[in-house]
């Protein structure tokens, strides 16, 4: 087991030029002149009201995985609902050559352990073929087991080859327990993953997304599935319905939410007067074809209706990932000012829909 020391630090406070929220800086180059640069952010919240958030630490070039062989995965936590953080720690470090990349997690409510997934690959002696692994910590974070693969368990042998990745951001855990997950494959089609014995096996659904990148998954009141997609050279994000758990899927494109081709968060919204509903909440980059102002919108109806944008940061923005706190806030992790910094900030479900 990997032991973690945390020492909690205050980040520097940031104010929004666009609105009356507070930024609080989690990564950025400015920490450390070693590192090229902080990307990929993932942010869960445990069942003791620790944040937890993590994102590559890219140290050799900015690049990503593929060309880049000194990527770290290192976490930060908060106790505070993101006042103050801890010191940056590294949970995933290979030798030079070796590099880990796109983290995401699920907290499993049942079992009280966080799964931290992510993308690996030796550029030194199997480069262009990415294998699928996790960590876990059974204690709020402390502690991490040893990496696990289970390439074999989420991908196919023919794909062995392919270029293919776990999502990055976050799951999902259904309300019977199982554990629902995004990978793609950039020939094969964007499929869903997932568990239903709390991490003791993997299974890959049987068929693929398309039209779909980066994807975020949650289930529906029906227990109908609802994935949200990045989509490329569009202009817009797409959705797809399953009522049979990834068997089959129905999609369509979401004409009213666009955006340039960039990984977004997606999260359902179980609190208070919102426990069993189908609020669902959804940051991207409200633009067609450039990474800048990113939002939050919010839909009443499981994402067959989405409300009006809020803008959250009108300057240069990319991927995000978000996370319902202990006291009903909504906790946003993104990166912002060409991928110079990921900023934390949350806000009231009151804030966002009373815009």
């Amino acid at each position: 087991m990997k032991r973690i020391l945390f020492v909690f630090l205050f980040p520097l406070l940031i104010f929004s030029q666009k609105s009356d929220l507070k930024f609080y800086e989690v990564f950025s180059k400015s920490q450390n002149s070693k590192v090229s640069c902080y990307r990929i952010p993932s942010i869960i919240t445990t069942d003791k009201g620790t944040i937890i958030a993590a994102a590559d630490e890219r140290v050799f070039s900015c690049n990503d995985l593929k060309s880049n062989r000194d990527i770290n995965i290192v976490i930060r936590t908060s106790n505070d609902e993101g006042k103050s953080w801890s010191s940056i720690n590294r949970l995933v470090d290979y030798p030079f050559g070796e590099s880990a990349s796109d983290p995401s997690m699920i907290f499993d409510k049942k079992t009280k352990q966080i799964y931290l997934f992510y993308n690996y690959m030796n550029l030194e002696k199997d480069k262009d073929v990415y294998y699928l692994k996790y960590v876990t910590s059974l204690d709020n974070g402390i502690t991490w087991s040893q990496p696990i693969d289970i390439t074999d368990q989420i991908s196919k042998p023919e794909w062995k080859n392919d270029f293919k990745f776990i999502t990055s951001g976050r799951g999902f855990q259904t309300k019977d327990g199982a554990l629902l997950h995004c990978l793609v494959n950039l020939q094969n089609g964007t499929h869903v993953f997932g568990s239903n014995d709390h991490g003791k096996t993997w299974y890959i659904a049987e068929a693929p997304i398309s039209l779909g990148d980066e994807s975020k998954i949650v289930e529906l009141n029906d227990g109908s599935w609802l994935v949200n997609s990045r989509v490329n050279n569009k202009g817009i994000r797409y959705s797809h319905i399953s009522k049979n758990q990834g068997k089959s899927w129905t999609t369509r494109p979401e004409i009213n939410l666009i955006d340039p081709g960039c990984n977004a968060s997606l999260v359902k919204y179980d609190y208070g007067n919102y426990i069993n509903s189908n609020l669902l909440l959804l940051s991207n980059i409200n633009n067609q074809s450039t990474r800048e102002e990113i939002v939050i919108r919010h839909s009443l109806n499981g994402g067959e209706t989405w409300s009006e944008p809020r803008i959250i940061y009108a300057g240069s923005a990319a991927y995000s990932s978000m996370t319902v706190l202990n006291n009903g806030e909504i906790g946003l992790l993104f990166e912002r000012d060409n991928y110079s910094k990921n900023v934390f900030t949350k806000f009231s479900l009151h804030w966002l829909m009373n815009n």
